[in-house]
Formats: structure tokens, C-alpha cells, sequence
């Protein structure tokens, strides 16, 4: 792999709610109302090299689609440096924030819900090259059926609306729209989720011709560990905010480290494993408004030891190009 096109470096996203008038008249009069902070990403650092595909996966309500809006630059981080090219993207020019910004795109789960149902295939695939000058108001036509064919498309489907295309149409569109201003970067936020699992297969092979051609670089986002051992160089996981392990694809899925990633990897559906009672990992997911201390998987973890609960274990090297944040690593 090449250099790191995309670093992030202790990345954080905090959502604060303050109290409104009406809330606070309440709380002054001895309502039960007070304001809270959820800390949906918490000190996330991570370099993707150009051309890779990092796959990230983790519970709901991991942080994943937060992480994936804060490199997409439709989040603001509360704390933390994103690297373009390794310059701090805060403290790029202008026009060069600009096209930093135009080089990462997103492709949404749901592209009913992403897709401006007012506007034909057409206008949503081209209204963004023309507003940043890729392409002239006469060009725009044939640019965009250019598009269309490169992800499946018949041109002659332009003057259709989103509500006129199957689900795994509507995903091509938001593909399309995403390709459109020449990115090199794409995130993916559980693009196949809401497909049949044929249409996924059809979209997936999709990303990786793109990738090929078009040498763009993905982080792809799934709760599918199929999907994600299938696509992905790399893979890192989450757990209520925090990056617990990472580590190259195929090394990861055979011999996880963090109790966390063996138990969610033991769990996943295989050909190969029959006749295995289904064992959940026990507890829930703790709430974000109270994370526990120390290690945030400790409650849930079957071999925590008292400094689990008290010691946050960092993210380090376990070895070469492996990451993994537990404290079973120090024991000898």
C-alpha cells in the first residue's frame, strides 16, 4: 500500500442538548429535566493508504456512521485532526479545502431517503458537477450519461424519478451521484444493508470494478462480516466509540485479539459450521449518556480483571499492523 491519503488522528464528536426555555421553566418549577452530552466518537486514530478498502464494523450504535459523516465532512469533529494528503485539512486554503472536500464522497444505506424525489436521475446526478465547474451546462448530457454507464445505468433512464427504480437501481443513482464529481475517496455507510442479498452481491462486485478503474479508495462501513471479509484490505472495529482492534483482513477473521472482535467474529454465520448453538454476547451495549469506566466492554467482557475497570486500555501495536486496546496484551 501507498502513503496515507485520509489520517485521522484522535478524532472526537460530542452532541450536547441544552435545556430550551420551556424546559427550563420546567426543571425551575422541579421537572426531572436535564441537559446531557453523548460522546458518539471518542479519540478514533486511523491512516487509510491510498487505494485500500478499510472495512469498519461494530454493534449499532458503535459510532460508525458519526466516524464515517466526520470524514465525509457533512460532521464537524469536536476534537481530533483530519489529514488530506497529510496536510491538516483545518488548515488548508480556501479553494483547496474545497477540492479536498469534492475528493471525498459518501454513498448513503438508504438512497430512497437520500435521493431528492422532486428531481429526475438526470439532475441528481449532474446538479454538483456543473455548481463546481466540472463540467459546462452543454456538456452536462452526455457527461452524465457517461456516469450512468459506468455504473449500469441506461442513460435513457435520466428523465426517470428515484420512485420509478428498484432499490438496487436507486443505489447505482447514489453511486453515480457520488462518482460524479471525481472523487478519490469513498465512504460507504452500509450501502447494501437495505438490498436483497443478490442485489447486494451485484453491488458489491460494482465497488470493486469501480476501484479498479477508477483507483478509488473506500472505507466501507457493514454489519455484515461477509461483506466486510469479502471487500476489505483491512478491517477495524468499533465498540461504543472507541477503535478496540485493527488489523489486515484475512489475519483478523482467522485469529481475532480483542474479546470483543472474537466474540462478534464467532458469532458470524460460516458454511462451514453446523450443528453450533447460537450464544450472544451477554449484557447489552452500554448506554453512551453513561459509558462505564476503564474499559468500555468490560461488563460484558468474560475475562475482565479489576484494572478493566478501572484502566482504559490504549489502542498499540500487538504486532506488526495489528492494533488491539486490551489489557489480556500485558499479561505474560
Amino acid at each position: 500500500m501507498s502513503a496515507p491519503i485520509l489520517e485521522l488522528q484522535g478524532l472526537s464528536k460530542r452532541f450536547a442538548s441544552r435545556l430550551d426555555l420551556a424546559e427550563r421553566i420546567a426543571k425551575a418549577l422541579g421537572a426531572r429535566v436535564e441537559e446531557y452530552d453523548v460522546q458518539a466518537v471518542s479519540d478514533v486514530s486511523l491512516a487509510v493508504a491510498e487505494g485500500e478498502v478499510v472495512g469498519l464494523v461494530g454493534e449499532s450504535g458503535c459510532g460508525k456512521s458519526t466516524l464515517a459523516r466526520m470524514v465525509a465532512g457533512i460532521l464537524p469533529p469536536s476534537a481530533g485532526t483530519l489529514r488530506w494528503r497529510g496536510r491538516a485539512l483545518a488548515e488548508l486554503p480556501a479553494e483547496e479545502r474545497r477540492r479536498a472536500n469534492l475528493a471525498v464522497q459518501m454513498v448513503f444505506q438508504d438512497p430512497m431517503a437520500s435521493l431528492n424525489p422532486r428531481l429526475r436521475i438526470g439532475e441528481i446526478i449532474g446538479e454538483a458537477p456543473r455548481f463546481h465547474g466540472i463540467v459546462g451546462a452543454g456538456e452536462a448530457e452526455d457527461y452524465v450519461a457517461g456516469i450512468m454507464r459506468l455504473v449500469g445505468l441506461d442513460p435513457a433512464y435520466s428523465r426517470r424519478y428515484p420512485h420509478q427504480f428498484s432499490g438496487g437501481q436507486r443505489q447505482r443513482v447514489g453511486i453515480a451521484r457520488a462518482l460524479a464529481v471525481k472523487p478519490d475517496f469513498l465512504v460507504c455507510d452500509e450501502s447494501v444493508a437495505a438490498l436483497d442479498v443478490s442485489i447486494q452481491a451485484q453491488i458489491i462486485n460494482l465497488f470493486m470494478r469501480l476501484r479498479e478503474e477508477l483507483r478509488l479508495t473506500y472505507l466501507f462501513i457493514s454489519h455484515d462480516l461477509g461483506v466486510v471479509e469479502h471487500i476489505s484490505d483491512r478491517t477495524v472495529i468499533m465498540y461504543l466509540g472507541r477503535v478496540v482492534e485493527a488489523a489486515p483482513t484475512p489475519e483478523l477473521f482467522a485469529a481475532p485479539n480483542h474479546p470483543y472482535a472474537r466474540a462478534l467474529l464467532a458469532e458470524s454465520p460460516r458454511i462451514d459450521t453446523r450443528k453450533r448453538a447460537f450464544a450472544p454476547i451477554k449484557g447489552e451495549i452500554p448506554s453512551p449518556l453513561a459509558p462505564p469506566p476503564g474499559c468500555t466492554f468490560h461488563p460484558r467482557c468474560p475475562h475482565a480483571m479489576e484494572r478493566c475497570r478501572r484502566e482504559a486500555p490504549a489502542l498499540r501495536e500487538i504486532a506488526p499492523g495489528r492494533l488491539s486496546a486490551c489489557h489480556l496484551n500485558d499479561v505474560t
